[in-house]
């Protein structure tokens, strides 16, 4: 099965509870959209665990692309690389003792995008022209991460591919804590298709609501746990 999440902000326990749950399995694959870490307290375990699953694929949101940036302006400012490391621990109070070199490596190495023959996974948005997205390859970085028109209802994309994005909790959108499904046409809004739908919002704002969900990109299911 393929499963798709975003915006866990630094909720180890419940990541955990929700693996346990769809007993994801090595025959498995996680696509992870962003927002990893804060907010919550165990980013950084949440970065060791994803970035120790094989099939785990992940790409950075703001927080991760705000997070880089501050690791590089420290870079350019010192040549005490310890001192950087500490200062990047520093930035998560409650588990940033645990932050090693190799996490922060591999979170500078992840892409903004994901596609596969099904979907396309970003964090916030992709720049659309007459409807249709852009060249993945011309989109800034800035776009896959802070895009705040692409959760708007009224935009939909053109596409053979669902776009499947967080970013936004879907609760400032319909006021509910659960995904936000656009069909291509109202007669496919129960399909159990992905490519029926234009886009897919999957944020379900864990860090207000205590809900955190994973979609099941084989059937469309919403599976989610609340805290």
């Amino acid at each position: 099965m393929d499963y798709c999440i975003s915006d866990i902000h630094g909720e180890y326990e419940l990541l955990c509870r929700l693996l346990e749950k769809i007993k994801f399995s090595p025959s498995d694959r996680l696509f992870v959209l962003g927002d990893m870490i804060e907010k919550g307290n165990y980013s950084v375990k949440v970065l060791q665990l994803l970035s120790s699953l094989p099939n785990a694929f992940c790409i950075q949101g703001n927080h991760e692309y705000d997070f880089i940036k501050y690791y590089h302006s420290l870079m350019r400012s010192t040549e005490d690389y310890e001192d950087v490391l500490q200062k990047l621990k520093a930035r998560f109070p409650f588990d940033g003792a645990l932050l090693e070199w190799d996490t922060v490596d591999w979170l500078e190495s992840l892409s903004y995008y994901i596609q596969t023959d099904k979907f396309i996974g970003v964090h916030s948005g992709i720049p659309l022209t007459d409807g249709k997205p852009v060249d993945l390859e011309k989109v800034t970085a800035e776009e896959f991460v802070y895009d705040r028109v692409f959760k708007e209802p009224y935009v939909l994309p053109k596409t053979d591919k669902c776009i499947v994005f967080g970013h936004t909790p879907a609760r400032f959108i319909t006021g509910k804590d659960n995904f936000i499904f656009y069909p291509k046409t109202p007669e496919l809004q129960k399909s159990g298709d992905i490519e029926n739908f234009c886009k897919i919002h999957i944020d379900t704002g864990v860090y207000l609501s205590g809900v955190l969900s994973v979609l099941r990109i084989d059937d469309c299911e919403e599976i989610f746990l609340q805290s």
